[in-house]
């Protein structure tokens, strides 16, 4: 469950950084690509829209943190599996055992 809790989390921030990306396109879209001498101009990063700004590193946070409890929890759920696969074969009944096969 932490796991596709984590993948659906991650899918939000897959959509939302989307969204981010066509309205950064759109804001900038009639910016000049080059100067007057003929060298290319580019928007920084520091002088994006405040608000386009927020939502680009909230949306990446959430990318993060999603791919985290992701991985996590589908690690812990592998653990929990293999430890319930030691228990049905008779090997790891006793939490000394369980310590041993982590």
């Amino acid at each position: 469950m932490r796991a596709l809790c984590g993948a659906i989390i991650t899918a939000g921030a897959l959509l939302c950084l989307g969204l981010i990306c066509i309205a950064i396109g759109l804001r900038y879209q009639n910016y000049p690509y080059l100067d007057m001498e003929g060298h290319a101009q580019w928007v920084k990063f520091n002088t994006i829209d405040t608000a386009l700004l927020i939502g680009l590193l909230t949306s990446l946070l959430a990318l993060l943190i999603g791919l985290g409890i992701a991985f996590v929890g589908l690690a812990y759920h592998h653990h929990r599996r293999h430890l319930e696969s030691l228990h049905h074969h008779g090997r790891g009944t006793d939490r000394a055992t369980e310590r041993l096969t982590v």
